[in-house]
C-alpha cells in the first residue's frame, strides 16, 4: 500500500530494514525468470553505475520502498512528481537521471512483456533458454561483456532502456543468471 507516496506492506516500515547486500548477493548468478526478480537486478545494475556494486546493493530495501514495492506498472506510471519525491528521500542514491531511468525501464519492460509474454522470455530467448556459460583460465581474466551480452544491450537501448550499456547489461545478466562465469 502507499502511504505518504512511500511503499509499504503490512509490516510497515520494517520489511525494509533488511540488507540489501547480502539479499542481492543471494540473488546474483541464481537463474531467475521472475519479472519483479528481474527488475530489482536491472534497477541495482542503473544505480550501480559509478558506484561499487556494494554501494548499490546495499540500497535495495530503498529501492523497493521508493519504487511501489519495485512493482513494474506502478513505477511505469509514476511522472515527474515522483521522481522529484524519490530524489528528495535521504536514504536514496538521489540521482534524477538512474531514477527516471528506473521509471523509463519499467515503461519499457510493460512493452516487452506486452511483445513477448514476460521480461524474462524476452531475456531468455538470447540464450535459448539455457544459461551461457563462459569459461576463464583465472579470475582477472574475468572480462566485465561480451559479445552476447553487448548485443542484448544493444537490443535493450533500441527498446527504450536506459542505463544499459554492455558492462550495465553483463553484469545485468550475470545477476540473473542469465549469463554465469566458471573458471
Amino acid at each position: 500500500m502507499l502511504k505518504g507516496g512511500i511503499y509499504m506492506d503490512a509490516h510497515d516500515q520494517t520489511c525494509w530494514q533488511s540488507n540489501g547486500t547480502k539479499e542481492y548477493h543471494a540473488y546474483f548468478g541464481t537463474p531467475t525468470h521472475n519479472d519483479h526478480i528481474l527488475f530489482e537486478l536491472l534497477t541495482v545494475g542503473v544505480f550501480q553505475v559509478g558506484l561499487s556494486w556494494q554501494a548499490a546493493a546495499s540500497k535495495l530495501p530503498v529501492y523497493r520502498r521508493v519504487f511501489a514495492g519495485m512493482d513494474i506498472a506502478k513505477v511505469a506510471a509514476f511522472d515527474q512528481a515522483d521522481i522529484e519525491r524519490i530524489a528528495a528521500e535521504p536514504a536514496m542514491i538521489r540521482n534524477p537521471q538512474k531514477i527516471r531511468a528506473t521509471v523509463t525501464n519499467a515503461r519499457a519492460i510493460l512493452a516487452v512483456q506486452h511483445e513477448f509474454g514476460s521480461f524474462a522470455a524476452y531475456l531468455w530467448q538470447f540464450v535459448n533458454q539455457v544459461p551461457l556459460l563462459i569459461k576463464y583460465q583465472a579470475p582477472e581474466d574475468v572480462d566485465h561483456q561480451a559479445p552476447l551480452t553487448t548485443k542484448v544491450a544493444k537490443d535493450m537501448k533500441r527498446r527504450g532502456f536506459k542505463y544499459v550499456g554492455p558492462i550495465v547489461t553483463h553484469m545485468f545478466m550475470r545477476a540473473a543468471g542469465i549469463v554465469q562465469v566458471m573458471d
